[in-house]
């Protein structure tokens, strides 16, 4: 059934997989030992994720993932991986929000306070026990801190080899609203939940080791240190950006965030050290520099937004794709193009990709690019406020 329905549990009546057809049979899953963890506010009860196998693994997300990682182990490379998002923090509950119509919110604490010593302080307890609470549940964070907005915070989770980066990344957005919920409270991942208010962003460092466990993206010979195949899968990322954009943009409120002004991307740009580009560039030494893929949102999958970080990479390596000039040279001008601005423009050119097909499988793309315009058109059948506000009366 899980593969049959959206994320609020309507049903899918148009995918191959499963439906009234098939009468939704089950799907079969598989414990992931490597997974288990203690939760220590229940008991120390024993948790795992699983994940689905047979003919449905062809549709999981982190088969997805595991798919690109071997892609990758054929070139001779791994891949370290760190999660870092923003979201924001409420004195609401479920029940609160519900009853508010989500309007009016009061936010865990008041005013722009990025960076702020004075919140981390007075809130100390807080933020103590939500470290401990990822410490112990195996998801250690390297950076924690207010950020500008009312009750916003950010997290750095740290590096780790992809697919356990994933799992990290999904467990920290669960965790973090189980921690804040237990605590009268709710944390949302969405991308953007106030037009009055930057995006939550849910960006990705990415850095690839060969066999000898050296970074390949490290030249000390090359200007910045920028080797060939950091290069190159520079390329494969921009190239590939527009047409793969709605597995890291997979909802209607992840095009609001990608607005002008607010440092987020507006196209497939890249940067060196640079926060306007989709693509920033972080040159460092030999263990640490890499590549931040600044496209996705808090509100991403982490094995899609993932897979398409890391196989558009690789795509780039292995066709040798040189990128434009950076926008620290050149300004968005030569060879940048703009991203899609809409879910629906987003799937139709990913369900057109033929590189999408060849690195996620055709299986999953029809299925995943179904979902997607089911979910557009759910959309477009809706009065919201705004159509009433400017047509009721004056049309």
């Amino acid at each position: 059934v899980i593969l049959g329905w959206d994320s609020n549990d309507q049903i899918y009546d148009d995918i191959k997989y499963t439906g009234w057809s098939s009468g939704f049979p089950d799907a079969h899953v598989m414990p992931i030992p490597e997974t288990g963890r203690f939760i220590p506010f229940e008991n120390d009860l024993l948790f795992f994720l699983a994940e689905f196998c047979g003919n449905a693994s062809r549709l999981c997300p982190r088969s997805i993932l595991k798919k690109v990682i071997r892609k990758g182990e054929s070139l001779g490379f791994s891949a370290l991986a760190g999660a870092e998002y923003e979201y924001f923090l409420f004195q609401e509950t479920p029940e609160t929000v519900r009853a508010k119509n989500y309007r009016n919110l009061v936010p865990f604490t008041p005013g722009n306070f990025g960076y702020s010593v004075i919140r981390n302080s007075v809130h100390s307890d807080f933020h103590n026990e939500f470290l401990e609470m990822c410490e112990l549940i195996d998801i250690p964070l390297e950076g924690y801190h207010t950020e500008t907005g009312p009750g916003v915070l950010e997290a750095a989770l740290a590096p780790d080899c992809i697919l356990d980066a994933a799992d990290k990344a999904t467990l920290f957005k669960t965790f973090t609203k189980i921690f804040a919920q237990r605590r009268e409270l709710m944390a949302t991942f969405m991308a953007k939940w106030s037009k009055e208010h930057p995006g939550q962003s849910g960006h990705i460092h990415l850095s690839l080791k060969n066999e000898e466990k050296q970074n390949i993206f490290f030249d000390p010979a090359k200007p910045l240190n920028i080797s060939d195949e950091m290069r190159w899968f520079i390329g494969g990322q921009q190239k590939l950006m527009p047409e793969l954009m709605a597995m890291v943009a997979p909802t209607i409120n992840s095009y609001r965030r990608l607005t002008p002004n607010y440092w987020a991307p507006i196209d497939n740009s890249w940067g060196i050290d640079n926060r306007t580009a989709s693509l920033r560039v972080i040159p460092g030494t030999p263990t640490s520099q890499r590549v931040e893929y600044r496209l996705a949102s808090a509100d991403s999958n982490p094995y899609l937004a993932m897979s398409v970080a890391l196989g558009s990479g690789f795509w780039g390596i292995e066709n040798k794709i040189e990128p434009t000039k950076s926008i620290n040279e050149a300004g968005r001008k030569q060879g940048i193009k703009p991203l899609p601005s809409s879910l629906g423009d987003a799937s139709a050119r990913l369900r057109k990709s033929k590189v999408a097909r060849l690195l996620f499988g055709s299986e999953f793309i029809e299925h995943f690019c179904t979902t997607r315009e089911k979910e557009e058109e759910l959309h477009r059948n809706q009065v919201d406020e705004w159509q009433l506000q400017r047509y009721f009366e004056i049309i």
